[in-house]
């Protein structure tokens, strides 16, 4: 029998974002096939809005600022942030003191410690952003999260969405396993190991499944998508640091 896949929703997504391009239509598809549930995300929460940062310094210091706080905290710090002049570029961040950084943007003092051990990364050479396209999602995810103050969930998020790796899944993040547990009536939400065991099954599709899942839990919590208006490079290219 042959299988019916989904056909692109003929609404626009939400205000402001573009579709999905059409590897991520086709990597939906294919997950439909996987796992039924993940054809209905979009049924009841409407087409995946694409977001996407860029993927050098700026991009990352935003995925610092949503660290462990909800998205509306994290994009009204990120508007106070990226508005003093410097703050996106290493050199400028660095000469910042806690009074500008914590004071005037509202980063908490380890945040904006993890902003300087950035900055100083990038600077320094230690951390080669330009290498990343070239390194395979494990060897990325080491290369950022050796940098202090990053981690796993900050450097998959920024492999998600900065660099549209479609395999990549932020098993630490919160609302991701809050998702599964609404869409697969889980009796408890699964730590990150089990949670990380379980998206095995949207292989290699798991970056594009959590996507779907963030979708999904915003329409259950009826939450806002906060998105910020970073420059983006042209489609498959990448922004220097």
């Amino acid at each position: 029998m042959e299988t019916l896949l989904p056909s692109p929703p003929s609404t626009p997504p939400e205000s402001g974002f573009p579709h999905p391009p059409g590897w991520a239509r086709e990597a939906i598809a294919a997950l439909a096939v996987i796992d039924p549930d993940m054809a209905r995300i979009e049924q009841s929460a409407g087409p995946l809005p694409w977001r996407s940062r860029p993927a050098g310094f700026a991009g990352l210091l935003r995925t610092i600022c949503g660290q462990q706080i909800s998205n509306q905290a994290a994009g009204a710090i990120w508007g106070r942030l990226s508005a003093i002049p410097g703050a996106l570029d290493p050199a400028g961040l660095l000469a910042m003191d806690d009074a500008t950084l914590c004071g005037v943007a509202g980063l908490s003092r380890p945040k904006a410690a993890h902003a300087r051990s950035l900055a100083t990364a990038i600077r320094d050479g230690v951390l080669r952003l330009e290498d990343l396209p070239a390194m395979g999602d494990e060897e990325a995810v080491a290369h950022l999260s050796a940098v202090r103050g990053l981690g796993r969930w900050t450097a998959e998020v920024h492999l998600l969405f900065a660099h549209d790796r479609p395999d990549v899944f932020p098993s630490g993040d919160i609302a991701l396993a809050a998702s599964v547990v609404h869409l697969k009536g889980l009796p408890e939400r699964p730590k990150p190991k089990a949670l990380a065991d379980y998206a095995l099954r949207w292989q290699p599709w798991r970056g594009i499944a959590a996507r779907l899942l963030w979708h999904h839990w915003r329409q259950v919590t009826g939450r806002p998508l906060i998105e910020d208006g970073l420059p983006l490079p042209e489609a498959g290219g990448t922004v220097s640091p």
